[in-house]
Order: structure tokens, then C-alpha cells, then sequence
């Protein structure tokens, strides 16, 4: 199915990009909890760069990260450097704050994923849930975070 956009079409969602803190411990968790190496990391920077990202005297490290027919896209910004979804209150983004996004990967057998992201330490808010009826009836679902509260989401359809 692809969506018209005046001339172009839209045929599908090529990749996520998600900011993080730490490239070398984010690659490490996606490598040991999911199994995924980078396609590709690269280094950026200089007026291009800066104008392309809309920030003053960027520098960015991409890495890419194939999920089924999905590039998962990791940047971690050296200049100007974010802010971290948590404050000194320990407050972090709700699913229900505007801007706080989470990522949905599926799954053939919810109850495997969740027991062996477990076991690799992933942080998951309650066990998988399933949705008794209605047009979503069957689906199985569950989140979890990565280590810089980037929210995730297991999801089985019936």
C-alpha cells in the first residue's frame, strides 16, 4: 500500500531515529538484548550537517540498525549535547506527554521475546497483556525501555 503526497508516493517508513546519550553503551545494549550490529556509523559535522539537523555547530554519530524491513537510526549528538528524558525529580516522559514516542517491534511468540528480554535485563512495565475484544482483539502487548528511557513495545498480532 503506498499514500500519495502530491507527486511522490509514500511506500513505506524506512527508519526511526532515536537520540541517545551514549553511542558505545547504546550499541552495546541493542548487540546484547536484540542481537543487532550496525550496518553503517558515521561521523558529521560542519555548516551542512548544522543546517540539515537545524542545530548551531552540530556534531552527530549515526548508526544504523536493520529491524526486519525497518533501519532503526541511533544519533548521538557531541554539540550540542540533549537533554535526558529524565530530571532531577526523577521525572520521565509519559506515554500520554506530547513528543514521547515509542517504538513497536513484532513479534511471533510474545511470551519467548519477553522471557529471554528479561533474562538480558530488560526493563518491562508489566508482563504482555492481551486485548480481549473488539476490532484489536487477540493482539499481545508489552513495554520496556532502553537504557536511556527510550520506551519499546513487544507486539504479537493474533
Amino acid at each position: 500500500m503506498s499514500t500519495s503526497l502530491a507527486t511522490a508516493r509514500i511506500v513505506g517508513i524506512h527508519h526511526v531515529g532515536v537520540p541517545v546519550r551514549s553511542m558505545e553503551r547504546s550499541l552495546a545494549w541493542y548487540r546484547d538484548v536484540f542481537g543487532l550490529e550496525p550496518t553503517a556509523v558515521i561521523e558529521s559535522e560542519g555548516e551542512d550537517t548544522s543546517r540539515a539537523v537545524q542545530l548551531e555547530d552540530a556534531k552527530v554519530t549515526a548508526a544504523f540498525l536493520n529491524v526486519g524491513n525497518t533501519v532503526l537510526e541511533l544519533l548521538e549528538y557531541r554539540n550540542p549535547i540533549g537533554e535526558d528524558f529524565r530530571v532531577d525529580d526523577g521525572y520521565r516522559m509519559r506515554n500520554c506527554d506530547v513528543g514521547c514516542i515509542h517504538i513497536a517491534l513484532q513479534v511471533d511468540d510474545i511470551a519467548s521475546a519477553h522471557a529471554t528480554l528479561v533474562a538480558k535485563g530488560a526493563d518491562f512495565s508489566s508482563p504482555p497483556a492481551e486485548i480481549p475484544d473488539g476490532e484489536l482483539a487477540g493482539i499481545k502487548f508489552a513495554y520496556f525501555r532502553d537504557p536511556d528511557g527510550v520506551q519499546f513495545e513487544l507486539f504479537e498480532l493474533p
